[in-house]
C-alpha cells in the first residue's frame, strides 16, 4: 500500500460505506463517519444491528446498499475481512480500506484479484485530516 494509493482512493470518493459502524458516539467507527460526513462524504451504514445512524438509514449487508459505492471502509474484527472483501468485489467497489489495527492477507488477496485498491492497518479519519481532503 503506498502513499499514492491512498491519494487515488481519497481523490475519487464521495460514497462511503462503512461496514461495522456503530450508532454508539464513543465508538470508533461513530467518531470516524462522523469526520468524513463532516468532510462531506456520503456515509452509507453496513450493520444488521443498528437501524439508523446520524439519521441515515443503516443496511445489514453491502449487497443491500442501493447504487455504487466508491469506498467500502471496514471496522470488524480480523476474522471477517475476507469475507468482506469477497462482499465488496461483488458489488464492484472500487476499493477497500481496512481500519488502523485491520490486517488480512486472505481479505488483500481478494480485493488485489477484484482489481481494488486496499489499505489495511490505516485510520481513514486521519489520512483525511492530514490530506485536508474533502468529499470529491
Amino acid at each position: 500500500m503506498s502513499q499514492d494509493t491512498i491519494d487515488r482512493i481519497l481523490e475519487r470518493t464521495k460514497r462511503i460505506a462503512v461496514v461495522g459502524l456503530s450508532d454508539q458516539p464513543g465508538r470508533t467507527s461513530n467518531q470516524v463517519a462522523k469526520v468524513l460526513l463532516d468532510a462531506g462524504f456520503e456515509i452509507v451504514p453496513v450493520n444488521p444491528n443498528v437501524e439508523e445512524v446520524f439519521g441515515i438509514t443503516a443496511v445489514p449487508s453491502l449487497d443491500q446498499v442501493t447504487g455504487q459505492v466508491d469506498l467500502v471502509n471496514v471496522f470488524r474484527r480480523t476474522e471477517h475481512l475476507a469475507e468482506v472483501a469477497r462482499e465488496a468485489a461483488a458489488i464492484a467497489a472500487p476499493a477497500l480500506w481496512n481500519q488502523q489495527g485491520l490486517v488480512s492477507d486472505e481479505a488483500r488477496r481478494v480485493a488485489e484479484e477484484a482489481g481494488m485498491d486496499y489499505v489495511e492497518d490505516r485510520c481513514l479519519k486521519v489520512e483525511v485530516a492530514r490530506r485536508g481532503v474533502r468529499a470529491a
